[in-house]
């Protein structure tokens, strides 16, 4: 009898397991509006895993984000279905006045040529390395409207806005998201950071895209990113190490985790990172702070350093990079003069990041030091 007992309990679980997990795809994967529309097709979608777009007919497509949360994109001139599911929030185009927190998504409305869609933004104009986001801002066509956890909801509602885009740092803050949405303002929260491919997170473009209604011009730009990942990716491993860190103001090195993005794209252009396991897979965070022993024992051997000066500042010289710790004067890559710096752009071009691999390819294959300047990243002597 216990045997059975037993036995009932784990398939009992193995049941629960199977179904919660059934569950927890089907925020992704979900189709249905309620009301029996069925959809008559679905976008295609190479590498983001984070959103699905299904459409339907009369032009209406209704957006999925692994949050679980779903948006109908109704065309301007249609009527809204009736019978939908409650917890779908509609969007009616134009989809105008838009609140961008998210810094990741502005040069994917740049790169549409729809910033005329941004009214409000919640990073300074001083605190973007995007030109026309910048030029947007100095003009006042765009406004600055307040940070993730502190906007300014008075600006906001007289501004019209029709829909806050937030990055997961929201989640932080549930009460601005709440406070949002009982002001009558949908809030969209990008999980473009959550992409476990770089180029799934350009390719949060094509969502864009349908917001803005520029599918085609937000498929052209992510084809042409995809297209420098197949040429990079597509040759042989170089073999050659890459240590990517900043040295922060207490004097420790910050290095990236293994397995992020960053490492991600290192990996695709022919390179290994030089940790193997650094940092904890399941923590959100991207980077791992390493007292400067620590990091040297590992890092002095990598045959490429690439200074992070989005987080600090741009460097001038590797002497000014040595400045920071005598240590790094003994570095491989220091003594080969294999040092680079990234532009302060570097992570604010959310499209370029196929670009960004070739350049990283580029600069592993560059055998006679003659290869001084790349599109994010610049040699130090």
């Amino acid at each position: 009898m216990i045997k059975k007992r037993c036995v009932f309990m784990v398939i009992s679980i193995m049941i629960f397991l199977f179904l919660s997990g059934c569950a927890e795809n089907k925020n992704i994967t979900d189709s249905e509006l309620g009301n029996g529309w069925q959809p008559e097709g679905r976008m295609e979608l190479k590498y983001a895993e984070n959103f699905n777009v299904d459409y339907y007919n009369g032009g209406y497509a209704m957006i999925t984000i692994s949050d679980g949360s779903r948006y109908l994109v109704v065309p301007k001139a249609s009527e809204i279905p009736e019978g939908i599911d409650s917890d779908i929030t509609v969007l009616r185009q134009p989809i105008d006045n838009i609140y961008l927190v998210a810094t990741s998504a502005m040069c994917l409305f740049d790169s549409l040529d729809s910033l005329d869609s941004i009214k409000l933004s919640g990073t300074k104009s001083e605190g973007w390395y995007i030109e026309n986001a910048r030029t947007a801002m100095e003009s006042g066509h765009i406004i600055y409207a307040g940070k993730y956890s502190a906007p300014d909801y008075e600006l906001i509602v007289s501004s019209d806005c029709s829909l806050a885009v937030e990055s997961t740092m929201i989640n932080h803050t549930p009460e601005v998201k709440e406070k949002l949405e009982d002001l009558g303002i949908p809030v969209l929260i990008d999980q473009s950071s959550y992409e476990s491919h770089p180029l799934g997170r350009t390719e949060w473009i094509k969502l864009y895209g349908v917001l803005t209604g520029k599918e085609a011009a937000a498929k052209q730009v992510f084809d042409e990113q995809a297209r420098y990942l197949d040429e990079a990716s597509g040759q042989e491993s170089t073999g050659k190490t890459v240590a990517f860190f900043y040295i922060s103001s207490s004097g420790n090195a910050i290095a990236r985790k293994s397995g992020d993005y960053i490492t991600k794209m290192i990996q695709l252009a022919g390179g290994d990172y030089i940790f193997d396991n650094l940092g904890d897979p399941e923590s959100a965070t991207s980077t791992v702070t390493l007292e400067m022993e620590k990091f040297y024992s590992t890092a002095k051997n990598a045959d490429f350093i690439v200074y992070n000066s989005t987080i600090d500042s741009e460097l001038s010289s590797v002497e000014e990079l040595i400045s920071k710790n005598p240590l790094l004067e003994d570095f491989k890559a220091v003594q080969n003069g294999n040092v680079w710096c990234t532009s302060k752009n570097m992570f604010q071009e959310t499209t370029q990041f196929g670009l960004m691999i070739s350049d990283i390819r580029r600069m592993l294959t560059d055998e006679g030091k003659n290869l001084t300047e790349l599109n994010f990243m610049y040699r130090l002597r």
